[in-house]
């Protein structure tokens, strides 16, 4: 069984998935910063859900704990943050291939920290683990996308907005 390493994320490593959440600001007089002593703000990402939609915030809740991988989903419409809230969770990424499977050779594990998150890039593969029996994460997508990956797993309608694909089983540590 292949073995993903668990890394922190970092900017750099995460760039051919998304954008990292929770950098500190830039100091170089950004218009988009403002920085003083009883609070600051900068834009961390322009979020795109697509066109026509809007976005949504979800309030997610993770259990599963089962460090093995062997799906993974990923949404051809939009971004998708992932912002963990109540503890750590292990964010699994892949790329896709030109024919919108996985790429398994850029599969990586990403361990993200309250206070950090995640933009992936529409089309990026992904699963969700978490060490500890439950995590809430904040999660920005699109309206539709989520309309339509409920209605498939409920019903198991065929998924529009949406991929779902098996793959060898991964471990991760």
């Amino acid at each position: 069984m292949p073995i993903i390493s668990i890394q922190p994320l970092a900017a750099d490593a995460c760039s051919p998935y998304g954008t990292m959440l929770g950098k500190p600001p830039r100091t170089d007089g950004d218009e988009s910063a403002f920085l003083s002593p009883p609070s600051d703000f900068w834009r961390e990402h322009l979020f795109d859900p697509g066109t026509p939609d809007t976005a949504e915030i979800l309030w997610v809740r993770y259990r599963n704990r089962d460090m093995s991988v062997g799906t993974l989903e990923a949404h051809d419409l939009t971004e998708q943050a992932i912002v963990p809230l109540t503890g750590s969770i292990v964010h699994v990424v892949a790329c896709s291939t030109p024919d919108n499977t996985p790429d398994l050779s850029t599969v990586r594990a990403f361990r993200i920290d309250p206070g950090q998150g995640l933009v992936m890039h529409p089309h990026t593969w992904h699963a969700t683990r978490v060490t500890q029996p439950e995590v809430t994460c904040l999660m920005l997508t699109r309206a539709s996308t989520t309309r339509d990956l409920v209605i498939h797993l409920r019903t198991g309608a065929p998924a529009r907005e949406s991929r779902i694909c098996t793959i060898e089983t991964h471990r991760l540590d």
